[in-house]
């Protein structure tokens, strides 16, 4: 079983970023990863078919119906983002898109924050430098301020299900940290983002989104979760065995492997309802923090690069840097207290 398991381990941590077919559908490549993992795990019975069933409901239907709306109102939005651009100092108006979209990302998910953070970027008038930046520092905001609600962004709806805990579970452990971390993305663009001199800025192909691409999304995001639910429970024996004894700040390093691995396939794997809410409070942030530092760490990241054309050079020219800065930081925080 350990071998069986050691085995889709590295081909989830490897596969997505050496193959491009597994990478262009990592949702269903890791639902086929998760049913090998409980099959092999030996916990493939009725009542996690039942729940691998249900824990993705409430992120698709939010994904779902935030889509559509956003589709139907994308004219105003932009007439609105426009306007509000204009009614206040650059700086401010670029520090409350990153810190907005980061708190609101836990109420209509990560991907509609970033679809947002798309169309934000395309109708302002930046540098392509800035603009990268913006995106970088938004989409580090979207993936920690979504983690707050099990609604926000799979790695939360995985946690709070594995634990077995409530909605404002993940709130009251890691709230206050991610917060912080939220105002203090904002507060970086205010200093690396720049209105442009002449436009040579990064192009959108939000105006191209249909009804289709919406219900694949949609259904892409129930396997998605779906997977990470069977994923994590065959895992539970292999994290029992090796992972429980694991010093805190051990953990909360190694998941800087999160930047190159979408987190919550790490959170799926790793977390454990064995472990105290210190460890899971080290796990997630390790995760959260790492997971914006390249593209393929987050879905948010993805989405933006994808439809912006933000090479991974690009991002992790600046995402790498920051994120390291910001480990360093919540690291000292975690020993300290």
């Amino acid at each position: 079983m350990v071998i069986g398991l050691s085995v889709i381990l590295l081909l989830v941590l490897l596969l997505p970023f050496f193959v491009k077919r597994v990478e262009e559908n990592l949702e269903i490549f890791l639902f086929i990863m998760g049913f090998l993992a409980a099959v092999i795990g030996k916990v493939l019975d009725k009542e996690l078919l039942e729940k691998a069933l249900e824990d993705p409901l409430h992120i698709t239907i939010a994904v779902l119906v935030a889509s559509l709306l956003f589709k139907w109102f994308r004219k105003p939005l932009e007439n609105g983002i426009l306007n509000m651009s204009r009614m206040m100092p650059f700086r401010l108006f670029i520090a409350l898109v990153v810190i907005l979209l980061g708190l609101l990302s836990s109420v209509i998910t990560a991907i509609i924050a970033a679809l947002i953070l798309v169309l934000i970027v395309s109708v302002l008038s930046l540098d392509r430098p800035s603009e990268v930046r913006l995106v970088v520092l938004a989409c580090f905001s979207i993936g920690l301020g979504a983690s707050l609600t099990p609604i926000g962004e799979p790695l939360s709806t995985i946690a709070v299900s594995k634990l077995g805990e409530d909605f404002f579970y993940l709130l009251r452990l890691i709230g206050p940290e991610v917060l912080a971390a939220v105002v203090l993305f904002g507060v970086l663009s205010m200093f690396f983002v720049h209105p442009q001199q002449d436009r040579e800025g990064l192009e959108s192909d939000q105006a191209s989104e249909t009804y289709e691409d919406i219900v694949v999304r949609t259904i892409k995001i129930y396997l998605f979760v779906m997977g990470l639910t069977l994923l994590g429970a065959g895992f539970e024996p292999f994290i029992n065995q090796y992972l429980l004894g694991v010093h805190t700040g051990v953990l909360y390093w190694i998941n800087m492997i999160s930047a190159v691995l979408d987190n919550a396939t790490l959170a799926a794997a790793e977390i454990s309802s064995s472990m105290g809410n210190s460890t899971v409070q080290a796990i997630l942030l390790g995760l959260l923090i790492s997971g914006g530092m390249l593209v393929p760490g987050n879905i948010p990241n993805i989405i933006s690069a994808g439809k912006l054309g933000i090479t991974s050079k690009e991002w992790a020219r600046f995402g790498l840097p920051v994120g390291l800065v910001v480990m360093v930081i919540f690291f000292i925080v975690l020993t300290l207290t």
